[in-house]
């Protein structure tokens, strides 16, 4: 379990990142690319990955193994979404860290010779950690690196929204399925018993696209806070790189076909009625309201609406997302 401990401060240091962080997605990919978890959604990319990448990206994926502890000093705190600004961050990294974080790794995994160098800050140890990190970014995520921005750039919107119509609370409430809000602890389920305690710093919630199904955060919880959680992607956003893809016009029926007539309907009537709450909902449709509910709840945590209590009832509302699908259907 991992515990965040927030003050009322930390409440209102929240920020939610805009850019995806460029060696967070690095990372995070490097361990998709090992581990081959998501078959169904990274496969494909995992395909142009492996026959673009080159051999340097061995130095990369040595210090990020898909399973266990990656040093932090592979993620450093920057704020800028540009690839050498972060480089330049990660290569003034004190030697003090570095060491501190490969023993670290050390302890969990056999490690070649080499990296010695890095522990020791040696600079052509460095330079060449750098440039095995620029080629794999320029080989394996820059192609994709508009879609990737593009849907962490919907999934900050989404939590942008959130916050305005429901409040900071509820939108950590709403996070992720892993997370529970019990004030004053954000709770999230995590392989290791693990405090972060605030104390005033404030969180950067860092939407990630290569996150896969739970939340991360840095190890040392002495560190910058983070916590870094999966964005919604679509199925097929992995196709040739460079090539036209062509779409058929959507059909009237489409809307039916993806979700059911009786969600596809729940979706119309929250679109037509915002503020709707779950009683009013069931009786518009003709449904108990346990099944009102239900197909409300789907289709919030699909991101297509968006709910909060108001007066002791739940109340719904179309989300961005909702909107742009009711738009092509």
């Amino acid at each position: 379990m991992l515990r965040i401990h927030f003050t009322a401060d930390d409440l209102a240091r929240i920020r939610v990142r805009a850019e995806p962080h460029p060696l967070w997605e690095v990372l995070l990919s490097m361990h998709l690319l090992q581990s081959g978890h998501g078959s169904l959604m990274f496969d494909n990319w995992r395909r142009q990955a492996r026959s673009s990448m080159r051999s340097s990206a061995t130095v990369l994926a040595t210090l990020a193994p898909p399973k266990g502890y990656s040093p932090d000093f592979l993620t450093p705190t920057v704020d800028s979404a540009d690839l050498e600004t972060a480089l330049e961050t990660l290569l003034s990294t004190a030697k003090t860290v570095l060491r501190s974080d490969i023993e670290l790794l050390a302890a969990e995994t056999r490690l070649p010779t080499w990296v010695v160098g890095i522990a020791d800050g040696d600079a052509n140890a460095m330079r060449q950690l750098a440039n095995s990190i620029r080629r794999y970014h320029e080989d394996v995520l820059q192609p994709h690196w508009q879609t990737i921005r593009a849907h962490v750039r919907a999934d900050r919107n989404k939590r942008a929204e959130l916050t305005t119509d429901c409040g900071i609370e509820s939108m950590l409430t709403m996070l992720h399925p892993t997370m529970k809000w019990r004030a004053p602890i954000l709770e999230i389920d995590y392989p290791v018993e693990h405090d972060i305690y605030l104390q005033g710093r404030g969180l950067t919630l860092m939407p990630s696209f290569f996150c896969w199904q739970s939340p991360v955060s840095l190890a040392d919880p002495e560190r910058q806070p983070i916590l870094v959680y999966p964005v919604e992607r679509e199925l097929g956003w992995c196709g040739p790189v460079g090539g036209s893809t062509q779409r058929s016009a959507p059909r009237p029926e489409s809307l039916i076909a993806l979700l059911g007539r009786t969600r596809a309907n729940v979706l119309r009537t929250i679109a037509e009625a915002p503020r709707v709450n779950t009683s009013e909902l069931a009786k518009a449709i003709g449904i108990s309201v346990a099944g009102a509910s239900q197909h409300a709840t789907v289709l919030r945590d699909a991101g297509l609406v968006i709910t909060h209590r108001a007066n002791g009832a739940a109340v719904h509302k179309l989300s961005s997302r909702g909107a742009s699908l009711l738009a092509v259907s």
